[in-house]
């Protein structure tokens, strides 16, 4: 029987640990980390998010700020906002919650944040200095740094000699994922839809990493013996022994099977869901402390 990662209890000492950096900083060079979040449209789901985001940053003594426009704000409107937020001095952090509404180039939004106020992690400079290595120079997306934080806790800062397997080829998780493994020195497979055996080339993981959206794909014969299993996804499943209409959230890992072979694994809710507002404020008090010209906190 694996023993079950703990997202919530993790990424509690990560919001600790923000605190702690957020306080040291005002009291040596009266900086107030501010984060800045921008939501368009009035999907339910993305409002609860930005509600979570914009609660805990408040609890982390930041000064958080919200822009909500209408489901039919133009581009240019959203570009404005994120113009103005550029300009300002007590902003540290922009995060303009995805998916942006059909009619709107979120490329196109999402580059024009300034780099370091990119505290999702998304701009083409933060990823190009995380594909090279430069783990100290840019801010490395949420959901993939909160997700190595587990892998080290459970493995340490050095994974040499270790193999992985990151199913999932997205630049908003995959890829960064795989550079994350890769800079801790594992042997790092990033796997697809198009890999031929997959199952065999997953048996062969000593870290293995699912990111496909693929509601429980991830069967127990895929797992080898002792591994350390990351569940990345988040899939709404009709759940009929609930009753009619209900619904339960699983990851892509089938987690009553993998659970019984794997060593270490995460569960779906509570395992890497909580890492990934924890790293955003992480990353928010990286960038504040950046800005002050002061050394940034590590967290892990």
């Amino acid at each position: 029987m694996a023993t079950k990662i703990d997202g919530k209890q993790v990424a509690a000492s990560i919001n600790d640990a923000v605190k702690s950096a957020t306080l040291a900083l005002e009291k040596d060079t009266g900086v107030k980390p501010g984060l800045a979040v921008v939501i368009v449209g009035e999907d339910p789901a993305s409002h609860a998010y930005v509600g979570a985001k914009s609660r805990m940053a408040r609890e982390c003594g930041f000064n958080s700020i919200q822009h909500t426009l209408p489901e039919g704000a133009t581009q240019e409107e959203l570009a404005t906002i994120v113009e103005a937020l550029n300009a300002d001095e007590t902003i540290h952090g922009i995060l303009v919650q995805l998916p942006l509404p059909r009619h709107l180039n979120s490329d196109s939004i999402i580059q024009s944040i300034r780099p370091e106020k990119d505290v999702d992690g998304l701009h083409i400079v933060n990823a190009g200095k995380l594909a090279t290595g430069d783990l100290d120079g840019g801010l490395v997306s949420c959901t993939p740094a909160g997700a190595m934080i587990l892998v080290r806790r459970t493995h340490g800062e050095d994974l040499s000699g270790l193999s992985a397997v990151v199913i999932g080829r997205s630049n908003l998780f995959g890829k960064p994922m795989s550079a994350l493994l890769l800079a801790a020195n594992a042997t790092v497979t990033t796997a697809h839809s198009r890999t031929e055996n997959l199952s065999g080339i997953c048996r062969n993981a000593d870290i293995l990493v699912a990111a496909v959206g693929r509601p429980e794909m991830v069967r127990a014969s895929w797992v080898k013996s002792g591994a350390t299993v990351i569940d990345v996804g988040i899939n709404r499943i009709a759940a009929s022994e609930r009753g009619e209409g209900t619904y339960r959230l699983v990851g892509d890992v089938a987690f009553d099977e993998c659970v019984e072979v794997a060593g270490v694994i995460t569960p779906v809710p509570g395992g890497v869901g909580p890492m990934t507002i924890a790293m955003l404020m992480a990353n928010t008090v990286i960038a504040a402390h950046r800005k002050a010209g002061k050394t940034p906190p590590k967290f892990s």
